[in-house]
């Protein structure tokens, strides 16, 4: 097997490198690093993110500049300052041994003060945002009239992402005896124009077919009713508990959305998109790198760049709208040869994109079932056994507590203490998916649906226009009936109304507390729909259900999950805010105002 060694590089980056723990070169750069040593090739390097484009620059750029000079020679454009950081993190690695190397990174979001000083300095690569060298180049603080190499990393996502004019401004800056190495995953008609106006006979290197995707990934989609959308990412994520997955969503109030209730509902999630600040931004991330997430959720723009190794699965929460980032987005999972999955969520009229991303990246997608409950069930019990047999015990720490902890189990036998053991965990599973429905419809499939055994579908005469959600209208619901949150099992919420199902134990509840009441100056109206299973005919609620509407002091505003559409903060469901201390409406009392 080739190494590195036999593909050039000098002694100082084979140090560098060997430190890393470089040890194989991967296919583009086997490929890619002897034509460019040679220091006089324009190169045009197809292959997805993952396959170690940063080092099959890297290296012979570090290897063919010239450190004692101390102006810019190098200059390495990038779509998103986290792919900015990396590729300068990398290339301060990279150069580590190559004496009097500085290597800095201009992008947007951070002081541009500091990076005015440290253009300054005179360093010899400068890794770039194309938006915020622009503005250096007009503030006349980067000079590019010296620059022998020009590097455009993901090419076909700068385009994507509107910097057309940029890129053109900026290679004009440079001189035309230069070299320019262009590395991008697709190779759409506006990267083929930059081939043809700004490099010379460029030599092709292809890693795979063109505009394919990596056939390390497996590609499955999903089709639930697009109301189902979050409790399929949920049941994915129960599915797979040791997952380390991206959610990828089209919007950043869905992207902040989505990540608030995976918060809520006890996942380890945090959002990532435009929004947050460069200190926040590094927040998330940081905490990512480290596991201490198990889900990101971000938007494609926030995405991009993200240099995460071992991801398990990149989920599209929503396809994106462009069908060429499907490619980027799946490459965040199986980098560096190994593999991942890469899930769509869809609806059934979302098909043709399925069809329409199978011929980009000509790879076919598996339509998956999404989980039953008993499937989640089932996967997390054999999670929580495989920990336990494989827990390493510290004999030397615990052993002074064990006569203690035997003599309170003596009474029990050992499949008794298995069975409790396991149950500590697995019991929250099994209450939560006990009654859990059927997410999966057929692409035919209307948005008819059974309830399942021991759950009742009711009708509630409010909806999106209240300002209501699936989340928060069952939150309301669950607060203001007094009963939990997983007792509403599921939630279709029209413009003008909306259908739930509840376990059958407590409709009645439901019926006493909410059925008659005020919410927002009209009556609020809960009728059963009926279930043959539960034995509940379909027929409306008697209006003698209802109490006399005294209201208790004008309502209340409820924290709990309750979102406007727009992203936009917590709704307000009652007529003022604050609260203290409120009357769950039991039986017998006057009914409350929302």
């Amino acid at each position: 097997m080739l190494n590195f060694e036999l593909l050039g590089l000098s002694k100082p980056v084979m140090r560098a490198i060997a430190e890393l723990g470089f040890e194989t070169p991967t296919p583009i750069q086997e490929q890619a690093i002897p034509v460019m040593l040679g220091g006089n090739q324009d190169v045009v390097a197809l292959a997805q993110t993952g396959t170690g484009k940063t080092a099959a620059f890297g290296l012979p750029l570090v290897d063919l500049l010239n450190f004692e000079e101390r102006h810019t020679q190098a200059l390495i454009l990038a779509p998103t300052r986290e792919l900015c950081m990396q590729i300068t993190r990398d290339l301060q690695n990279f150069s580590k041994y190559m004496g009097g190397a500085h290597v800095t990174a201009i992008y947007g979001g951070a002081s541009i003060d500091g990076q005015i000083r440290d253009v300054r300095k005179g360093p010899q690569i400068i890794a770039a945002t194309p938006g915020r060298l622009v503005d250096m180049i007009e503030r006349g603080v980067v000079d590019l009239s010296k620059i022998d190499f020009v590097v455009l990393d993901e090419a076909d996502e700068m385009l994507t992402m509107g910097f057309k004019d940029d890129l053109d401004l900026i290679l004009s800056q440079t001189p035309k005896e230069k070299n320019t190495w262009l590395f991008s995953a697709t190779m759409p008609h506006e990267v083929q124009r930059i081939a043809r106006n700004y490099m010379t006979d460029p030599h092709e290197v292809t890693i795979g077919q063109k505009n394919s995707g990596n056939e390390n990934i497996e590609h499955l989609y999903y089709v639930v009713h697009a109301k189902d959308r979050y409790l399929a990412l949920k049941r994915i994520a129960d599915f797979n508990p040791d997952i380390f997955a991206i959610v990828f969503c089209r919007t950043k109030a869905e992207t902040q959305q989505v990540a608030d209730q995976l918060i809520k509902d006890g996942y380890n999630a945090d959002a990532l998109h435009g929004d947050l600040s460069q200190a926040q931004r590094d927040f998330v991330m940081k905490r990512y790198r480290s596991r201490s997430l198990q889900m990101l959720v971000a938007t494609d723009v926030a995405a991009r760049g993200i240099d995460v190794n071992d991801v398990t699965h990149v989920i599209n929460y929503n396809l994106p709208d462009e069908i060429e980032s499907y490619t980027h987005r799946s490459g965040r999972t199986a980098r560096a040869g190994k593999t991942g999955v890469s899930i769509a969520i869809i609806h059934s009229k979302e098909m043709h994109k399925i069809r329409e991303i199978e011929k980009i990246i000509k790879r076919k997608f598996t339509q998956a079932q999404i989980p039953t409950g008993f499937d989640v069930c089932e996967q997390q019990l054999i999670s929580l056994v495989k920990k336990v047999h494989n827990v390493e015990v510290d004999e030397k720490s615990i052993e002074r507590y064990l006569p203690s902890v035997f003599s309170e189990l003596e009474e029990l036998s050992r499949e008794d203490i298995i069975k409790r053991f396991v149950s500590i965990e697995f019991n929250r599973f099994m209450e939560y998916y006990r009654n859990a429905p059927d997410l999966n419809m057929n692409a035919s499939q209307d948005d008819r649906r059974k309830s399942p055994s021991g759950v009742v579908k009711m009708y509630i005469n409010v909806g999106q226009m209240d300002g209501f959600d699936f989340n928060s209208l069952k939150d309301f619901i669950a607060e203001n009936a007094d009963i939990k949150n997983t007792d509403v099992t599921w939630t279709d919420v029209k413009n003008t109304f909306s259908l739930i199902e509840v376990r059958t134990e407590v409709m009645e509840k439901i019926v006493d507390t909410i059925h008659g009441a005020q919410y927002r100056g009209r009556t609020v109206r809960v009728e059963s729909r009926g279930n043959r299973d539960a034995g509940i005919p379909r027929t409306r609620l008697r209006s003698d259900k209802r109490r006399d509407g005294g209201g208790y002091g004008g309502g209340r505003s409820f924290e709990g999950g309750g979102r406007s559409h727009d992203g936009g903060g917590r709704k307000s469901f009652g007529g003022r805010s604050g609260g203290g201390d409120r009357d769950r409406g039991k039986k017998g009392k006057k009914k409350k105002a929302y």
